[in-house]
């Protein structure tokens, strides 16, 4: 029988806090000769929500370039909308030569005239050292200023902030209060953070069926990994009632759109036949998705798949290099399956096949330690 592991969960808190905003739409016109005639009669608001509509093609071929000028002109009368729209462009090259210092500036610009989108992306730079000297402090004050102020972005990452301690003294307590205020403003990441801290009970009395609306709230939104625990959630019956074929579509969503523990969890489910009719030759594609992606645990599945011949032509050697990737990659049932492979399978090598044994065992697989021993008995 070979070794296949059951689906996992990730829950864990995102990653620092990069995330300059997009181009913020400003009130918007009604279209685009209304807002062309407001810039056209010096009114630099109706300028900058040309711009939005430019560089997001509403009602218009997007223009990147076109955007540019009309944030620049209004920028130049005094908007800070313009000036922090502006400044998303000059750092990300996007209609303009790209240019970091040119957006400090106009992100600072922005921000003391008031724009909150100005603040949060200042503090972006500053919490990255990005075209300004690395001070997280000051990082922390910006994403404060603009969180106040109503960005759910800027909430997020002063979450992140509070939670690592960094510019701040730690506090978790602080960060899921923050990412609960990051996620009733529609911020997703918000939403998943959350509900990982109700998961695992972190500045938040521990709450699962909590975690779980979080984290539905974080997939509809089009977070990957709020997707993947929510359908773990289901799979385990951990905060909600055990449905394991409604775990199915939050899998598949979060594959479809490359999180790759989606996509072994999603293979899992047809190849053990819960919650969706068992048809192993369906779970060969995503478990391919994710090997191919770096996922260990998927490539040791692949790879049990061709050795048994189950959804797959029979292949040891195809088996035999999925074994190796998986042990590679820190999967010890990868390194005991292609030792017993080279026992039972491929070219027999039982020096091989002990070293492989050995590997296993060593880092703690106790069927590793049993198939060492075994061979070593009937060995000459």
């Amino acid at each position: 029988m070979w070794s296949a592991l059951a689906p996992l969960v990730l829950a864990l808190l995102a990653p620092p806090a990069t995330r300059p905003e997009t181009a913020p739409a400003a009130a918007p016109c009604e279209g685009v000769v209304e807002c062309q005639k407001a810039c056209d009669a010096g009114e630099s608001r109706g300028c900058t929500n040309l711009g939005v509509l430019y560089a997001n093609g509403a009602g218009v071929t997007p223009d990147k370039t076109r955007a540019a000028q009309l944030f620049g002109k209004a920028c130049d009368s005094g908007d800070e909308r313009g000036c922090n729209n502006l400044g998303t462009l000059y750092a990300s090259g996007e209609g303009v030569v790209q240019d970091t210092a040119r957006a400090a500036q106009l992100f600072q610009n922005a921000c003391d005239s008031g724009d909150a989108g100005g603040c949060h992306n200042l503090g972006s730079m500053y919490e990255n050292g990005k075209a300004v000297a690395q001070d997280r402090v000051r990082a922390a004050q910006l994403f404060e200023k603009s969180c106040d102020r109503g960005v759910a972005a800027a909430c997020f990452n002063l979450g992140v902030v509070y939670d690592a301690g960094r510019g701040v003294e730690r506090d978790v307590a602080r960060a899921a209060q923050l990412f609960q205020k990051a996620c009733s403003g529609g911020d997703v990441g918000g939403c998943y953070n959350l509900g990982s801290m109700y998961e695992n009970g972190e500045g938040v009395v521990q709450d699962k069926a909590k975690a779980v609306q979080a984290f539905q709230k974080a997939c509809d939104g089009g977070e990957l990994k709020g997707c993947l625990n929510l359908g773990t959630r289901y799979a385990t019956g951990v905060g909600l009632a055990r449905d394991t074929a409604m775990a199915f579509k939050p899998y598949q969503k979060a594959c479809d759109g490359g999180e790759l523990k989606g996509c072994l969890n999603l293979g899992t489910l047809y190849a053990s036949g819960k919650g969706v009719t068992q048809e192993k030759a369906k779970a060969e594609p995503p478990y391919q998705k994710a090997c191919d992606g770096g996922e260990p645990k998927a490539c040791l599945n692949l790879g049990a798949l061709y050795a048994a011949g189950e959804g797959v032509a029979q292949d040891t050697a195809r088996a035999a290099q999925l074994f190796q990737k998986a042990c590679d990659g820190g999967e010890l049932n990868g390194c005991l399956n292609l030792g017993t492979l080279y026992v039972t399978g491929v070219a027999q090598d039982r020096a091989r096949a002990a070293q492989l044994y050995k590997k296993a065992c060593d880092d703690g697989l106790t069927d590793g330690c049993q198939a060492l021993e075994a061979l070593r008995r009937v060995s000459p």
